[in-house]
């Protein structure tokens, strides 16, 4: 039996792990691997990427960066959470804000101290993250549409540290022979920006009771549910053209089977969006797309699944 000391040690281990949303960090790592194997460094060999300690700092600076980002959300947002997700908000004050606080710089200062001993670039990168972040989460309540953008580009802020990470190192001569890289990439960017949005816009949808209460400018709350339910049905429409480039235009292999596959899963999502009324309709809508975005994040493995036998891209970019 333990002691109630260190039940209430691992309690508050729980919820600090709850704060920083410790469940989504490692998918966030996986797809920064995969990103980096299966679409930035193409003329790598898998392992030498795993084995690289300079991207494997870079991904555990990012790592600490979201997990800061998180905490700083959570302190901003406690009234919210205490309305729209009581049973969580309960769980995250067993951890004191003062605390918090104390792990939020820690976090900070070690993101960019690891970040720095890759380059200076590096380190100004991740201390431009964190202060967006920052910025984000202590002005988010006055804007609307501006808000969920900024977030939006926040998720995938770290992924562009990855893609700076290998092609600043590229001579001048060898640019121009990875445009298509490039255009893959904004490609890929685009389309999980598009659902990241809608996402958000989601979460505005499932939070509209709390964000009433406490003052917050999202765009149920300015314009209605059904002006918010038609911007992510337009959202939504819009995939179709990154979609279309990844499918038609470059070659990403068999992960074209997932985009078909994403498709109609965002045709049920929209006939669901529109006959959703209650919390738990856009919580089972948010859910979903999260799912889709974890199945697209493992489904970068069908690139080239050649790599996971020889190690190594065999498919290349037209």
């Amino acid at each position: 039996m333990l002691s109630r000391r260190k039940r209430l040690f691992l309690m508050k281990i729980v919820s600090l792990f709850s704060v920083v949303r410790g469940y989504n960090i490692p998918i966030i790592v996986i797809a920064q691997y995969l990103s980096a194997i299966f679409i930035l460094a193409p003329g790598k060999s898998a392992l030498s990427i795993l084995l690289d300690y300079r991207l494997f700092v870079v991904v555990l600076a990012s790592s600490m960066a979201i997990a800061s980002g998180y905490i700083i959300n959570s302190f901003y947002d406690s009234q919210k959470d205490l309305i729209n997700r009581p049973n969580k908000s309960m769980l995250d004050r067993l951890v004191s804000q003062k605390t918090k606080l104390q792990v939020y710089f820690s976090l900070n200062f070690l993101s960019v101290l690891l970040a720095f001993l890759v380059s200076w670039r590096a380190s100004l990168f991740f201390a431009s993250y964190i202060f967006m972040i920052w910025l984000y989460s202590h002005k988010r309540k006055k804007y609307a549409m501006f808000s969920n953008l900024i977030a939006s580009f926040l998720a995938i802020y770290p992924f562009f540290g990855i893609l700076l990470f290998y092609y600043y190192r590229l001579p001048l001569y060898e640019l121009e022979n990875h445009r298509n890289d490039f255009a893959v990439i904004f490609s890929h960017a685009v389309f999980l920006f598009l659902l990241l949005l809608v996402r958000e816009m989601i979460k505005d949808l499932e939070n509209i009771k709390g964000d009433l209460a406490n003052g917050y400018r999202t765009i149920p709350v300015l314009f209605g549910e059904k002006t918010s339910k038609t911007a992510i049905t337009l959202l939504l429409i819009l995939t179709i053209v990154p979609v279309y480039f990844l499918v038609n235009i470059f070659d990403v292999g068999y992960m074209d089977l997932y985009f078909y596959a994403g498709f109609m899963v965002m045709i049920f999502f929209c006939l669901k969006l529109w006959k959703s009324q209650q919390r738990e309709d856009y919580l089972l809508l948010h859910n979903l797309l999260k799912f889709l975005i974890v199945a697209g994040v493992c489904c970068i493995v069908l690139i080239d699944p050649m790599v996971l036998i020889h190690g190594k891209r065999l498919l290349q970019t037209i």
